[in-house]
C-alpha cells in the first residue's frame, strides 16, 4: 500500500531533498523546521557524482551548475613538505567515468536550489518556526492509507525518541576548523583548479575554490575538546593557540596561513552509533539522524541525498508500510557502512605519523591516477533506485 502523505522533520539538506523525492514519487509532504528562517552553517561543500546525479533527476543540478566550480583533480599532498603525493581526476573525467559531475560550492547555494524548487513544487508545503511532537503517531490519511514521518533533523534528532534502539550520537574526538581566504590574499600552494587535501600528522586540511565568495573554502581537522551541540562555536585566542600547537610540526607556510586566518569558527565532530532507522510502524530516520560519520570521504550529504531519493521509491511502492521501511533500511544500511569504513581508513592514512605516515607516501606516490579512480567505483558510480 503506497504512502499517501509524507511529513518531514528538517528542512535541511536532508529534508528538501526527501521533500522532492517523495514529489517525484507522486507523494505529497509538509516540511516542518523548527528555525524560523533557513540558514546553512559552514561555507563550503563537495558533491560527487553519485549525489549530483540524483540532484540531476530532481531538477536541482542546473541551478547549481551555473554557480559552482568543477575541479579537475584532487590532488593529496604532505603538509610537511607540500609535495602532491597523489592525484584523482574528477572535471570532465568524473562526467565521463561516472556519469555526473564533481562540484564543490558553498552550502548555502544547496539549500537554497532545494529550497527554490521545493517552493517551486505543489506537492511541498514548508512551515517555518514549527517543531513537530516525536511523540504524536503518524495520522492516517484521509482515505484510510498510511502517512510517513521522516526525522531529517541531524545529529542531534529529536525523532529518534520514537525508534527503539536508535542510533547514538557520540563525539569522535576530533573538531573540525572553517575559515575562508579571499582570492588576493590566498597562498600559492593553494590551487584553483583542484581540491587540495594536505595530510600531517594527527591533522589534516581540504581547501578548494568556491565561485560565490571569489577565494578558498578551508577546514582544518585534528583532535580536540567538544564544546557542547553545536555547528558554529568561535574560536577564541586560547582555542587557535591549540589548533596552531597540533599543526606546529607542518611546513612554514601552512602555519603562516592558519595564523592568518580571518574569524574561523569551529564545531566539534559527533558520529552516531548503529541502531535501527524505524520503529516498524510509520517512522523512520534518514542522513544524519540515522548514521552520522566523520568527514573523512567527504560523503555526509552525498548519502543524505542517496537516502532521501531511495526512501521515496521504497515509500511509493507496493509494499505495506512497515516492510517499506525494512526494506530501505536493509538497501541502505550496507552502502552507511562500507562509507564509514572508507571514512575511518581515510582518516588513518591522513593522519598517519612516523614510520607510518612514511610508507603512506611512498606508496601514494607509486599509485597512478587511474588506478586511485578506480578505487571510487563503487562510491562515486552508485546510482540510487
Amino acid at each position: 500500500m503506497a504512502v499517501e502523505h509524507a511529513i518531514i522533520a528538517g528542512a535541511g539538506i536532508a529534508g528538501l531533498s526527501a521533500a522532492l523525492s517523495f514529489a517525484k514519487a507522486g507523494i505529497p509532504s509538509d516540511i516542518y523546521e523548527k528555525a524560523p528562517h533557513l540558514t546553512e552553517v559552514g561555507a563550503g561543500l563537495q558533491i560527487a557524482p553519485n549525489a549530483s546525479h540524483i540532484l540531476s533527476t530532481l531538477g536541482v543540478l542546473a541551478d547549481l551548475e551555473s554557480v559552482w566550480n568543477e575541479p579537475e583533480r584532487i590532488d593529496l599532498l604532505s603538509g610537511i613538505r607540500l609535495k602532491r603525493l597523489a592525484s584523482v581526476p574528477v572535471g570532465p573525467y568524473a562526467r565521463n567515468r561516472w556519469g555526473a559531475p564533481y562540484g564543490v560550492l558553498h552550502r548555502a547555494t544547496l539549500q537554497k536550489a532545494l529550497l527554490a524548487a521545493v517552493l517551486r513544487e505543489p506537492a511541498c508545503r514548508l512551515h517555518l518556526d514549527t517543531m513537530i511532537d516525536p511523540v504524536a503517531s503518524a495520522p492516517a490519511a484521509g482515505d484510510g492509507r498510511p502517512q510517513l514521518v521522516v526525522g531529517a533533523d541531524g545529529v542531534w534528532s529529536r525523532m529518534r525518541a520514537v525508534v527503539p534502539s536508535c542510533p547514538i550520537p557520540a563525539f569522535s574526538g576530533n573538531i573540525a576548523w572553517r575559515f575562508t581566504i579571499p582570492g588576493a590574499d590566498a597562498p600559492s600552494f593553494l590551487d584553483l583548479s583542484a581540491v587540495s587535501a594536505f595530510l600531517g600528522p594527527d591533522a589534516h586540511i581540504v581547501a578548494y575554490p568556491l565561485t560565490e565568495i571569489g577565494g578558498f573554502n578551508v577546514v582544518a581537522i585534528t583532535a580536540g575538546n567538544s564544546p557542547g551541540e553545536t555547528w558554529d562555536a568561535s574560536a577564541g585566542d586560547v582555542r587557535l593557540d591549540l589548533l596552531l600547537r597540533r599543526f606546529s610540526g607542518w611546513h612554514a607556510d601552512i602555519r603562516k596561513m592558519l595564523e592568518a586566518a580571518n574569524e574561523p569558527r569551529f564545531w566539534p565532530l559527533y558520529q552516531a552509533s548503529d541502531g535501527h532507522w524505524h520503529n516498524g510502524v510509520d517512522t523512520v530516520l534518514i542522513g544524519d539522524a540515522a548514521h552520522a560519520m566523520m568527514p573523512f570521504a567527504a560523503q555526509g550529504a552525498a548519502m543524505a541525498i542517496e537516502d532521501a531519493f531511495e526512501l521515496a521509491r521504497f515509500a511509493g511502492g507496493a509494499m505495506p508500510l512497515p516492510a517499506a521501511l525494512e526494506a530501505f533500511e536493509a538497501k541502505r544500511k550496507p552502502r552507511i557502512d562500507r562509507a564509514r569504513k572508507q571514512a575511518a581508513f581515510n582518516r588513518f592514512a591522513y593522519h598517519a605519523s612516523g614510520p607510518v605516515r612514511i610508507a603512506r607516501d611512498v606508496v601514494l606516490s607509486m599509485r597512478s591516477p587511474q588506478s586511485l579512480s578506480d578505487s571510487f567505483d563503487w562510491l562515486y558510480g552508485y546510482r540510487a533506485a
